[in-house]
């Protein structure tokens, strides 16, 4: 994630409907927040965050399946480390 600032020197301006204004400060009276811009403000970084934490997962995910099944179903020659390490894995797992 960016650094975050404490600066406030940036300005978002919208239109909303009357209906959606209603709404939005009938939650921020229930919510506790001092102030309108206070609420949307953390509302809307709250449910950023979590879009991009969601994104962020599913990259993951997708970047760590597709590093199995190139590992699985991949060239299938094992790797100098991978060829050492079964040797030694069978030389200590060998019954005597």
């Amino acid at each position: 994630m960016e650094e975050q600032s404490t600066n406030k020197d940036e300005r978002i301006e919208i239109r909303i409907s009357a209906y959606d204004k209603r709404i939005f400060q009938k939650a921020q009276k229930l919510s506790g927040d001092k102030s309108f811009s206070s609420f949307i403000v953390r509302i809307v970084k709250e449910q950023s965050e979590e879009i991009v934490a969601k994104k962020d997962r599913i990259i993951s995910s997708e970047r760590d399946r597709k590093i199995f099944f190139d590992a699985v179903f991949g060239s299938g020659i094992p790797n100098q480390n991978l060829v050492e390490a079964a040797k030694k894995y069978k030389s200590q797992n060998t019954p005597k």
